[in-house]
């Protein structure tokens, strides 16, 4: 492939015919033939409101006639992954694609300010765009994670909506992601402060990215946590500074990064990817539910994917070229689908929903019960199981919903064999059992120092005794909830599992969950200073006054 470059910077700076990359690519992602070979490539220079200049490279087949564009604004750069996941496999379908490299980022000028910048940034370089000759004034949105984060900064407060946003694993307010359960994600926010900060440097090569992983792991354990970045960086993160210093969700510090309440006043179309081990599920399904609620008409997918998982990828890219091409092109080919597609785990099944959670779904309730069993009986009178969760020895965990290391379902052996936690285990069933929605915990828990993290985790134990886990999540605890009197409700990951036939459902009750969460200290310091560690002993009671349980959404 030769690339034909122009003499000036705004110019045209390549002409690409159909390549080996290509193919490979449309192979790669299972998509149909192409409707044209010949892509040119332009260099864009867009101006802030400030002065700023924002570098992008713009997509399209070739032509003069004025398209559509569709919007994507990235902070990992425009390299060859993802000129040729958005750039190339969109224009050679016949979009127009704006690829911006976000302020402070791979070129574009100004500080990298993650997540603050993005609406005003946003807005201006729409107004721009639109404003130019080969757009026809329609915009669209696309792209996943903090791609799809930028789409929300922007797009609902622009006078005339997009013609459609294509949003994969994301949320409309990354303050509650930051912080899930009232306390820092830990090995989330650790891990991405170091990727984007190594990202325009040659240190994140795969040669060494063992030595940076063994930096990170430290980095989790280090303590004070405010100077982590320091051990896995070596260098100070404004990022990481900033989430560890105004640590919990609420604050007036992440005012101006939280858009969920512009969700249900979006009248764009609106298409949704994400996974059942997606760190950003529960807030999409949350914005899922905002706009139904609203009167919307949303599309919505999720299938048994981690975050970044290559087959979330395949299924996003075939959902942006659907929806793009029914509100750009007029092809409504891809709409003729349920607008609720989800994968039921266990049975390795598709479902076709009309809304989320389903109508069809009943409530039922288990309560922990004596000698670590689980049932829907009434427990008896009986006291308290007692644990004492030790900050030194956190303890661990295994699987789930994590951004880095092994995810989605892992034995739970080790953590289960801990003296700081607790299982409860029910009868074997009789009939397949289908968990769909938000399953809810609700425990009466005490702790003798009025501080700690409760953390509750349902797993499924097969017919060999291997137990996995299925949804899990971990709640802060004030001195008023570690108080034992009033249950302390806490939603668990949504999740669509089917328990089959002669396995067992088993309920965790623990005090921590790290790395993935900080330690809990037991003093209420703030996580950027705590040093000092103290042990909590914790009590679970299950009795007829405070009969602590879950509630779970069954299917028939």
């Amino acid at each position: 492939m030769k690339a034909l470059r122009g003499p000036g910077f705004d110019g045209q700076v390549a002409a690409k015919a159909l390549s080996w990359r290509d193919n490979a690519v449309d192979r790669l992602l299972g998509l149909p033939a192409a409707t044209t070979q010949d892509v040119e490539t332009h260099r864009e220079r867009t101006t802030m409101p400030d002065g700023v200049v924002l570098l992008a490279d713009r997509f399209r087949p070739r032509g003069n006639e004025p398209l559509p564009v569709v919007i994507v604004r990235t902070p990992y750069g425009r390299g060859a992954l993802t000129r040729q996941a958005f750039g190339m496999v969109l224009a050679r379908r016949g979009f127009q694609v704006f690829l911006q490299s976000v302020r402070g980022t791979f070129g574009s000028g100004g500080r990298f300010e993650a997540f603050h910048r993005e609406r005003a940034d946003g807005l201006a370089t729409a107004e721009w765009i639109r404003a130019q000759p080969w757009c026809d004034g329609r915009i669209a949105t696309a792209g996943p994670s903090y791609l799809g984060y930028t789409q929300w900064a922007f797009a609902p407060y622009l006078e005339e909506p997009p013609a459609a946003m294509c949003l994969g694993v994301t949320g409309s307010n990354f303050d509650l992601a930051q912080y899930d359960g009232g306390t820092l994600g830990l090995q989330t926010s650790l891990v991405w402060t170091v990727q984007t900060g190594l990202q325009e440097t040659n240190k994140w090569g795969p040669l060494a990215r063992p030595l940076v992983n063994r930096r990170i792991d430290a980095g989790l354990r280090s303590l004070p946590l405010g100077e982590a970045d320091v051990v896995s960086l070596g260098k100070p993160s404004p990022y990481w500074r900033e989430v560890v210093e105004h640590n919990g969700p609420g604050s007036e510090f992440w005012s101006d990064i939280d858009h969920s309440a512009a969700v249900a006043g979006t009248t764009a179309p609106i298409s949704m990817v994400t996974g059942w081990w997606d760190i950003f599920l529960p807030l999409q399904l949350a914005d899922f539910k905002t706009l139904a609620a609203a009167g919307r008409s949303p599309r919505l997918t999720v299938g048994p994917w981690n975050h970044g998982d290559p087959g979330s990828a395949k299924t996003m890219v075939h959902d942006q070229i659907s929806f793009l091409a029914a509100h750009l092109q007029g092809d409504t080919t891809g709409l003729r689908r349920a607008p609720i597609r989800i994968f039921l785990q266990g049975a390795q099944r598709w479902l076709d929903l009309q809304q989320w959670p389903p109508a069809e779904v009943t409530e039922r309730r288990l309560h922990l019960l004596p000698a670590g069993r689980l049932g829907a009986d009434v427990p008896a009178q009986s006291g308290p199981d007692v644990f004492t969760y030790d900050p030194a020895d956190p303890t661990p965990n295994v699987g789930g919903a994590v951004f880095a290391g092994k995810s989605k379902q892992q034995d739970q052996s080790t953590v289960e064999r801990r003296s700081d936690v607790l299982t409860f285990t029910g009868p074997a069933l009789t009939q397949p059992l289908d968990v769909v929605g938000d399953v809810v915990a609700e425990v009466f828990v005490q702790t003798d120092n009025g501080f700690g993290d409760l953390v509750v985790r349902l797993c499924d134990v097969d017919r060999a005794g291997r137990s996995l886990n299925v949804c899990d999540r971990i709640i802060r605890l004030t001195p008023e909830m570690a108080a034992g009197q009033q249950p302390v409700r806490l939603q668990l990951w949504p999740t669509a599992y089917r328990f089959r036939t002669g396995h067992r459902l088993r309920v965790q009750v623990a005090g921590g969950s790290f790395p993935r969460y900080p330690r809990n200290h037991g003093f209420g310091e703030p996580t950027a200073t705590a040093v000092a560690m103290r042990p909590t002993r914790f009590q679970i009671h299950h009795d007829p006054d405070r009969p602590s349980g879950l509630i779970l959404p069954v299917l028939p």
